[in-house]
């Protein structure tokens, strides 16, 4: 079995796991956090881009702490993940890895808890596989097609230069450790907690990727997966939702939360007027305890 890379003293404090592994059917290592006691019931906790597993370290402990199972992995390409230059970056493959984990780990009820791509991801999973789904949590995020995007993403989507801004640049990584943030700063071990996984060109290649695989109209290739993943969210309208939002999210808006609200009305709805796209991170003190209480129900 190939293992994660050992972590440096700094970072093991914040991140103080022993990630699982899993070769995923594209080839590639996955890397995750499989933290609580081990049973067919856990929660399923996805990041989006530019973050990783780090993003949820606190809610896992917390978590895990209360008795639940939680898994949370890193997509191909990120966190400690492999990073192959080859790997076919798509939401459609994204979803089958997470399938893939799902599965191998034996999961018989799966709770999930997702933030930025890991809504469109995770709402794929569960279109698969909606008799295994159990309670949501949803974090400033999307599972459906939007005309809107906003003008800093766009940029970066640029053939020629939005490779170079993200991966030679870090132009996207970095910016969000401040920029997803508007209640308080990152401490600057966080800061680097979040860039640690992406200090090359080579190891941006995901978070170039995830860019590019913005679907904005039906000749895009991952529109379709979308289009399906938003399909099959009225199979999960009877679940027991919550909803979790930080109102100064410059990407993902309150159009996007007026959307959730609409597939999910009997849902829960927490509006942080003060919270950034970070939610989880920048109003820790209350989405914690949020999370927690929904899940132990």
């Amino acid at each position: 079995m190939v293992t994660p890379p050992q972590l440096p003293d700094w970072l093991a404090r914040q991140y103080p796991f022993a990630p699982g592994t899993l070769v995923t059917p594209g080839g590639a290592r996955m890397s995750y956090l499989d933290e609580g006691p081990r049973r067919d019931e856990a929660v399923l906790l996805l990041h989006g881009n530019p973050t990783w597993s780090f993003y949820y370290r606190n809610l896992v402990r917390e978590l895990s702490a209360a008795g639940l199972r939680c898994i949370a992995p890193d997509h191909i390409g990120m966190g400690l993940s492999a990073k192959p230059a080859d790997y076919p970056y798509t939401l459609a493959t994204r979803i089958a890895d997470i399938e893939a984990l799902v599965v191998s780990l034996g999961l018989k009820r799966v709770h999930l808890v997702v933030h930025d791509w890991g809504g469109a991801i995770g709402f794929g999973f569960a279109a698969r596989q909606p008799g295994l789904i159990g309670r949501l949590v949803i974090l400033n995020t999307a599972a459906f097609a939007s005309p809107r995007i906003p003008a800093r993403i766009a940029l970066c989507r640029w053939p020629g230069l939005g490779p170079w801004l993200v991966r030679g640049f870090n132009g996207f990584a970095w910016p969000a450790t401040f920029m997803a943030m508007h209640r308080r700063k990152l401490a600057e071990e966080e800061k680097r907690g979040y860039l640690f996984p992406y200090d090359s060109w080579a190891a941006r290649v995901a978070v170039n990727a995830f860019v590019r695989d913005i679907p904005m109209d039906p000749s895009h290739p991952s529109w379709a997966t979308l289009a399906a993943v938003e399909a099959g969210l009225p199979q999960l309208v009877n679940n027991p939702a919550l909803l979790i939002w930080g109102g100064r999210d410059f990407c993902f808006n309150d159009s996007f939360l007026a959307r959730w609200r609409g597939i999910f009305p009997a849902a829960r709805c927490e509006r942080i007027a003060d919270a950034g796209h970070y939610v989880l991170e920048d109003a820790a003190e209350q989405v914690i305890p949020l999370i927690k209480a929904h899940l132990l129900k």
